[in-house]
């Protein structure tokens, strides 16, 4: 469990117990049933065919292309993948719903249960459940603040392909919820199968929550609708975890009920009593027959599948000695592992690579505000700089300043050392050159030093490096100011 996962409340300390439905939206080029468009940001109902408009007499012809992108995501979930699986009709009304109904899947999903592993802010992980991925078209969107009066709906996003990943109720913390969350994201993005572009709304979750006392059976569930970002869902878990425990604590009970997260008061508030499963009265699509899903198939997908993020960073502890931390940081996104690798393979050195991708790369990068994709320190730069520091060409403080001009510049690191004379001095004739005149003009502190005043020695050091403009070998130095000294 996480530190601070227990909320403590007047009658003691209590637990909550979330599980969450994330809906990603499916990387493709068409609808789930229907040939239209999912460009994000088109004109509103420009990308709307006759099946998405639910006209009569249009049938739903199923998106093949979808179906693959569902089985690689079951595949990178560690989870069961199912050869049959079967669409059904969920009846609800709804303004932006034009059938009526919304094509999804129940009780035979397209995949089963599974698990992930997420890394947690102290540095642990934690397994938690998949309980299954089911495929359904997304609803329209309703408009509220067009008119004082009247309500749009723009149907674009009706029909888009969702997959809907339910998790078992085994997260105990927001901060758990959180890493849940960056998780999937990040395996959805190696496997290309969801851009996780919470901003656009191709993902969101749905935050079901309730509390109990430590080892007591679950109580009565809330769901938070439609939470689109990290932020807002760590902030709603937390309000509405201290709101049940004040009820439950005065004597009340929880109403399982669908509620909506207010981001300017802060606070979750009533949308609809929650309803189950019987209440959408769910049966077989008529228009759709059984999925099934060859084995010629589904091992030709999972031929296709990348080397997923806990592989990369078990990869990186192992090949390269890096902590966990540091190889969590880099398997985020692709291209930074990607970039990392790059940087490794022309530095030659891993440890000192990893540094300066995360420290210094991406510290300049966030500064300046830009992503890795608009570096302008190209990977092989990185490396050609990190192999001038491990063969000793320069030192660690002229590295930052060569690193700051090519953050400038663009130039390579060669150019730079080249062109302004910065290689390090290694040669033994020069550095006691500079030692013994650092030495006369200071003979008081010399005089002290071997009184036993060891602590002038960095004085010694600060003053040969001073004297030789940074260039100067500091581990030849200190070497050779011991010698002279002793």
């Amino acid at each position: 469990m996480t530190q601070h996962a227990l909320i403590k409340g007047e009658t003691g300390e209590w637990e909550m117990v979330i599980g969450l439905e994330i809906h990603a939206q499916v990387t493709a080029k068409s609808k789930l049933f229907s040939g239209a468009s999912i460009e994000f940001g088109a004109a509103p109902n420009t990308h709307v065919s006759l099946v998405d408009a639910a006209m009569p007499g249009m049938l739903p012809v199923l998106n093949e292309y979808v179906v693959e992108q569902a089985v690689k995501t079951g595949f990178g979930l560690n989870a069961q993948v199912n050869k049959t699986s079967v669409f059904a009709r969920k009846n609800y009304f709804y303004p932006d719903l034009p059938q009526g109904y919304q094509i999804s899947q129940y009780d035979q999903p397209i995949v089963g249960t599974g698990e992930i592993e997420v890394d947690l802010p102290d540095g642990s992980t934690k397994i938690i459940g998949i309980t299954r991925l089911h495929l359904e078209q997304d609803a329209g969107k309703s408009v509220h603040d067009m008119h004082p009066q009247k309500s749009y709906v723009d149907l674009n996003r009706s029909g888009s392909a969702l997959m809907e990943i339910v998790s078992e109720p085994d997260i105990r913390s927001a901060d758990e919820a959180a890493a849940y969350v960056n998780k999937i994201r990040m395996i959805l993005r190696y496997l290309g199968t969801c851009d996780g572009n919470m901003d656009e709304g191709s993902m969101r979750a749905d935050v079901n929550i309730s509390m109990r006392k430590p080892g007591e059976e679950f109580g009565t569930r809330a769901e938070i609708k439609n939470v689109n970002s990290i932020k807002a869902m760590t902030q709603a878990i937390q309000f509405e975890a201290l709101r049940q425990i004040e009820i439950i604590e005065d004597g009340g009970e929880v109403d399982q009920e669908t509620r909506l997260w207010d981001p300017v008061k802060l606070e979750t508030r009533p949308l609809r009593s929650k309803e189950d499963a019987h209440d959408y009265r769910y049966f077989p699509d008529p228009d759709l027959l059984p999925l099934t899903l060859t084995d010629e198939l589904m091992e030709r997908i999972k031929s296709t599948l990348p080397e997923l993020p806990d592989a990369k960073k078990h990869r990186f502890m192992n090949e390269f000695g890096l902590n966990a931390y540091d190889a969590s940081v880099l398997i985020a996104e692709q291209s930074r592992a990607a970039y990392y690798e790059t940087v490794v393979k022309t530095g030659g050195d891993a440890k000192i690579s990893a540094n300066w991708v995360i420290n210094e790369l991406l510290g300049a990068l966030n500064k300046a505000e830009k992503t890795l994709d608009d570096s302008p320190v190209s990977a092989e730069n990185l490396g050609e700089l990190v192999a001038r520091i491990h063969d000793k060409t320069i030192n660690g403080k002229i590295a930052k300043d060569v690193f700051a001009d090519m953050m400038e510049t663009g130039k390579s690191a060669d150019t730079i050392i080249d062109e302004k004379g910065l290689k390090q001095v290694t040669d033994i004739g020069a550095i006691e050159a500079i030692i013994d005149e650092v030495l006369s003009n200071n003979p008081s502190q010399v005089e002290a030093y071997k009184g036993g005043n060891e602590k002038l020695l960095g004085f010694f050091v600060g003053q040969v490096m001073k004297s030789s403009g940074g260039k100067a070998n500091p581990s030849m130095v200190n070497e050779l100011l011991k010698g002279k000294l002793g």
